[in-house]
């Protein structure tokens, strides 16, 4: 991890009783339950990995973060979340007249943060939701990052660990990844002011630039072929959709052995103006490119 990253967190204000909390001692008691299970029962493990939680719980601690050149998985965060679900007993949690079994306490506290959750939004304890985000009936997990004034529409989905950043809309039915491990694996990230249509599935550590619009139905794994068609030649990307890049579905031809068939690919057809706001500008490009949502 970032030094820097890592001094700023030392004197984060984290959890209950605004607590002052020592992230590189608790870094130690996490990385030292890792390679030590008989250590992991022990209140001073139980104790520094609830108080990991409760950094990603409030925003303070994250499982990825930008670093000025791209993004730094914090693989000791990460372990410490794999570390908290054996130490979680099952327990039936009663919800009006809804009733959940499950190891993982609910978040809490919206209106305090600022955060509309419509019924039957989940975000578990443990995910982070920035002011003004909305979620419509759909899920976050646990290590998850949602930026401010994020919209997470119906269905969507938001992994484990993914870094959803500000302003950002996932519409209806979108499938964003999770990882946990390996632990060095770099989550999905989703970067300020992008535009995810409707049914669009991210995994596997794929990075989406800031203000870009993928179209409708896009499937993005890491080795899933990106071709900017806008030039005189393709450029091909992987696991990278540069910033405001228009991205429609694909496909391209391949021999096998049984015929030639067309596999799936992503297109860059277009670019998101700079020159006029986000929203004005994703407008344009959903009519210029015809881009379904």
């Amino acid at each position: 991890m970032g030094g820097g990253y890592l001094r700023r967190m030392e004197h984060a204000m984290v959890g209950i009783g605004k607590v002052n909390l020592d992230w590189s001692d608790i870094r130690s008691q996490v990385e030292a339950a890792w390679e030590d299970s008989n250590l992991r029962d022990t209140p001073e493990v139980r104790k520094a990995v609830d108080d990991v939680i409760a950094g990603l719980d409030a925003g303070s601690l994250r499982c990825a973060h930008p670093n000025g050149e791209g993004w730094q998985v914090n693989e000791w965060v990460k372990k410490a979340v794999v570390l908290y679900f054996p130490m979680r007993k099952m327990e039936v949690m009663e919800v009006g007249p809804f009733q959940f079994h499950d190891k993982m306490a609910l978040k809490q506290n919206h209106a305090e943060a600022g955060v509309r959750v419509v019924p039957h939004a989940i975000a578990r304890y443990g995910s982070f939701l920035g002011k003004g985000v909305v979620m419509m009936p759909s899920y976050v997990n646990i290590g998850a990052y949602v930026g401010p004034g994020t919209m997470v529409d119906t269905w969507a989905t938001v992994g484990s660990c993914a870094q959803i950043g500000a302003d950002v809309h996932l519409s209806g039915g979108v499938g964003i990844g999770g990882v946990l491990e390996p632990l060095q694996a770099v989550p999905v990230i989703v970067e300020d002011g992008a535009f995810i249509g409707s049914r669009a599935i991210v995994v596997e550590g794929v990075r989406v630039g800031q203000e870009a619009v993928l179209g409708a139905g896009v499937v993005l794994t890491s080795s899933t072929p990106i071709i900017d068609v806008t030039g005189d030649a393709p450029v091909e990307y992987k696991g990278w959709v540069p910033p405001r890049s228009v991205v429609i579905p694909g496909t391209r031809p391949k021999a096998f052995p049984g015929g030639e068939y067309g596999v799936p690919c992503a297109l860059i057809v277009g670019q998101r103006k700079e020159s006029t706001d986000r929203k004005t500008s994703l407008n344009e490009a959903l009519r210029t490119h015809a881009v379904a949502v």
